[in-house]
């Protein structure tokens, strides 16, 4: 059975991805609030990456970090500290992350770290300039590490678009919102977080073994199409 390290599997995507992984796998859970689920398999501590020292770990197969932002104003409402923020939030908690765990993954079963980016960051998108920036990092940093630890750690992405979750409910808080952004993408949906954590299990999985530097988009379509 792997273990595996997922940093805000409290909520949203995170929490989807924990109840996924938990069918088969030990889940480390390392995020502010405490999960409002128990199970034989799962692990919690609390902890904010951003600002507190992260736990020890004796052993890890994988590592998912789900922390996100979602902060949308134009350029001239943007402080530099909006852009630090969301760099922090998004990178470096990856970062700090990623350092700290590395050397139990390069002691794990085909171990494998999954971080998440934006359609906005192929996609230009007004109000998007900080978090375009900060995952655009985020991106970067797949590609980098993705070389770096070849052939013992594969590293990837995925690219979200608008997904349900509390940290999206400003996008989708009535009808007509819904019905724009639904209207917006090719495949007139958008995400949900159970779908991201089917894509997120197959990425750790020994199944994507020939996959890593990757950033796979789940668009719905609103990045790979014209229509």
């Amino acid at each position: 059975m792997k273990t595996i390290i997922v940093i805000g599997g409290s909520k949203g995507i995170g929490k989807a991805i924990v109840t996924k992984l938990l069918n088969h796998s030990k889940v480390i859970n390392i995020s502010r609030t405490t999960p409002e689920y128990d199970h034989a398999n799962l692990t919690h501590f609390s902890c904010d990456v951003t600002k507190d020292e992260l736990p020890e770990i004796d052993n890890a197969d994988g590592l998912v970090y789900c922390p996100g932002s979602i902060n949308l104003k134009p350029i001239s409402r943007l402080s530099i500290d909006d852009f630090k923020n969301d760099f922090e939030i998004n990178v470096l908690g990856a970062v700090k992350a990623i350092q700290k765990y590395l050397p139990i993954l390069k002691n794990g079963t085909q171990p494998a770290i999954l971080l998440f980016s934006t359609v906005a960051a192929k996609l230009g998108m007004p109000f998007h300039a900080s978090i375009a920036t900060a995952k655009s990092g985020v991106e970067g940093l797949v590609k980098s590490l993705g070389a770096e630890l070849a052939p013992t750690i594969r590293v990837n992405a995925i690219a979200l678009t608008v997904t349900d979750t509390d940290l999206a409910s400003k996008l989708l808080r009535n009808d007509k919102m819904i019905e724009n952004i639904t209207d917006r993408h090719p495949l007139k949906k958008f995400l949900n977080p159970e779908e991201v954590a089917d894509m997120a299990e197959f990425l750790l999985s020994n199944n994507a073994a020939s996959l890593s530097g990757q950033v796979f988009e789940m668009d719905c379509g609103i990045v790979s199409f014209k229509i």
